[in-house]
């Protein structure tokens, strides 16, 4: 049951976004977002191994925001039909999500769980009786915990681990489901979780980090290539987070300081695929990353995906910092700046996603592009059946506009998934930073359509 009712004022389209939308063919993909550890819960049963954000959320209680974890969430894993018969009522055809690594293999190789199996034949089943189309994430964080007792994405084993992995979902589930990511944004993983130590599983340094940025590229295109041996007409990509880079300052410091910041962001992880390398000449610190490059790693590096997934969120203003180790450069947040931002403090900035289109279409080799996250975090307000969310429909509106701009200037840009679907578990955010066009109410796992999923809804549909 959808628990809202909307008014024409929350109906609202703007007129350039209604113009550039009439102009669209109708292959072009509206959909929306979710991980499976930030949604599913149920995570020690029916066989589920744990995973590094298990143990991470369960043992290190002080790195999340609010102390809380993921291991009810949204109970994605009992309630998915519910969301399901919600989607498909607002007309959200499009439904990208990731599997579970622990469900499928509690131990990260050797015998497969049934049960795992199991529960997402159910998921994607109940997707095609909706009618709704499943994009899978192969890898969206969650590694098995026995896989990173053993190094994780420091151990070079790791492809090999991963691509058995990718190979037993394809064969399970590729019958049905042929929209395949392997894998979502590995330079926040890794950053994150092996270079900051602030996501799981908590390692720090560049002895941890460069290993596992070159597993995660051999991780990505030999998974590609697994996927396409098994299904030769799957339809394949990965995903990259991205951020418009600015200078603060015009001045050389900073304009470098900025160029660092770009090709450690926005080049890392994509220009190794395309075969052009890793950006090492703008990012010296990395330049040791060739100890890890074995003889052939330079073809098993590259891989012609079918499309690839931009996440953007944001622009960011870089400047020469002395006092940050490896990049001499730093952040200037949007809170310092005086702009707007959005609860995770992030500038509100539509033009950014324009210019990252812009950015990556230009890499030869791009066949399609697909904004396979895009959203923000506000505060609801809640009013009885209402939750009034109009900052993020706004957000939307200009993002969505900016994405169609830049389709219509003939970037290969071909759909568009908000980010997210629900109110979920947000990382090292926790529960705080509310993401969803839906409502969820974490103690009952109460869903409430908000303003935002009430036009986005109505807008796909129009």
């Amino acid at each position: 049951m959808i628990h809202f009712e909307p008014n024409q004022s929350n109906l609202f389209i703007p007129d350039t976004l209604s113009t550039y939308k009439k102009n669209l063919d109708t292959t072009f993909i509206w959909g929306v977002s979710t991980s499976a550890y930030q949604t599913e819960g149920g995570y020690n049963v029916d066989g589920k191994g744990p995973s590094i954000w298990d143990t991470f959320t369960n043992k290190d209680t002080h790195k999340i925001r609010d102390k809380k974890n993921g291991n009810i969430a949204c109970d994605f894993y009992s309630r998915y039909e519910e969301d399901l018969k919600l989607m498909h009522a607002l007309g959200i055809n499009h439904f990208r999500f990731s599997i579970s690594w622990a469900r499928i293999l509690p131990y990260g190789i050797g015998e497969i769980n049934p049960a795992g199996v199991a529960f997402y034949d159910r998921l994607i089943d109940a997707c095609l009786k909706y009618n709704i189309t499943p994009w899978i994430t192969l890898y969206h964080w969650d590694l098995p915990q026995a896989l990173e007792n053993k190094g994780g994405w420091t151990n070079r084993e790791v492809v090999n681990w991963f691509t058995s992995y990718v190979s037993i979902c394809v064969k399970y589930f590729g019958d049905r489901v042929s929209n395949w990511m392997v894998m979502n944004e590995p330079m926040v993983f890794v950053g994150a979780g092996y270079f900051l130590g602030i996501h799981a599983p908590g390692r720090r340094g560049m002895k941890n980090f460069l290993p596992a940025i070159h597993h995660a590229v051999l991780s990505m295109c030999e998974g590609a290539r697994a996927i396409k041996s098994i299904q030769p007409g799957a339809n394949v990509g990965t995903t990259f987070s991205c951020s418009h880079i600015e200078p603060y300052r015009n001045i050389d410091k900073d304009v470098l300081a900025a160029h660092r910041m770009d090709a450690l962001l926005n080049r890392l992880f994509i220009e190794p695929t395309l075969g052009m390398g890793y950006p090492t000449d703008v990012l010296k610190p990395l330049q040791p990353i060739h100890q890890y490059i074995l003889q052939g790693d330079e073809y098993k590096m590259q891989f012609n995906f079918d499309f690839i997934g931009v996440q953007n969120y944001t622009r960011e203003f870089v400047k020469h910092s002395w006092l940050t180790p490896y990049l001499k450069a730093r952040l200037v947040s949007a809170p310092d700046r005086n702009v707007q931002h959005t609860l995770m403090n992030w500038e509100v900035y539509p033009q950014s996603i324009y210019h990252m289109i812009k950015k990556f279409d230009a890499y030869p080799g791009i066949k399609k592009i697909l904004i396979t996250e895009n959203g923000a975090a506000f505060e609801d307000t809640h009013h009885e059946r209402i939750i009034a969310d109009h900052l993020r429909t706004i957000f939307l509106q200009d993002h969505i506009e900016q994405v169609l701009k830049a389709k219509k200037e003939g970037a290969k840009v071909e759909g568009y998934f908000v980010w997210t679907w629900t109110d979920n578990f947000e990382w090292a955010e926790g529960f705080y930073p509310r993401f969803g066009l839906i409502y969820t109410d974490f103690n009952t796992q109460k869903r409430i359509v908000k303003e935002s999923g009430a036009w986005y809804g109505n807008f796909i549909r129009g």
